[in-house]
């Protein structure tokens, strides 16, 4: 598979097979998130890996109820441990790192037939108080993974090429 190929096929998958990501897997996965780019190559981000069946229900009721999200065999917790440096753009560093690092994981997922969805809908100190994350850290995203019930390809809905791409000027 290229990357263009994983491009292409990745989609937000909101229901799973009732089959475990084994670790070794979970590993390779995270070894490709591990690599992703980072300003300064501060490396902030941090993300628990939760397979628990109970943790992941109480990540689901963190998730407003979200069943999906305890119906995944692993739910990621993206976090950032940071000095919440600005970059000179205006921007914080670490909540573009983390999406970077995420984004590589959504796209190493498609390649080893996993799935996943990007979840911002939540209360991130329930989750906090869920896994034990102490006050610190960042939590920023969960993002549910395991195997597709539905592994078919649906044409995405974008806006066409010339709504979003400038030449030169604005």
């Amino acid at each position: 598979m290229t990357v263009a190929d994983a491009i292409k096929t990745r989609k937000s998958v909101r229901s799973w097979l009732d089959t475990p990501v084994q670790p070794e897997v979970l590993r390779q996965l995270m070894e490709q998130v591990r690599l992703a780019p980072s300003a300064r190559n501060d490396q902030e981000w941090r993300f628990v890996l939760v397979t628990d069946p109970e943790t992941r229900r109480g990540l689901s009721d963190a998730a407003r109820g979200q069943k999906f999200v305890a119906e995944a065999p692993v739910v990621v917790v993206a976090c950032a441990e940071t000095d919440r440096r600005l970059m000179s753009c205006g921007h914080l560093s670490f909540l573009v790192d983390v999406a970077i690092a995420l984004d590589h994981l959504t796209l190493a997922a498609v390649e080893m037939g996993l799935g996943t969805c990007w979840v911002g809908a939540f209360d991130a100190q329930k989750a906090r108080d869920v896994l034990g994350i102490p006050a610190e850290i960042e939590v920023i995203m969960l993002m549910p993974l395991g195997y597709p019930r539905d592994d078919s390809a649906e044409p995405k809905r974008r806006l066409d090429y010339d709504t979003i791409v400038k030449n030169e000027r604005w």
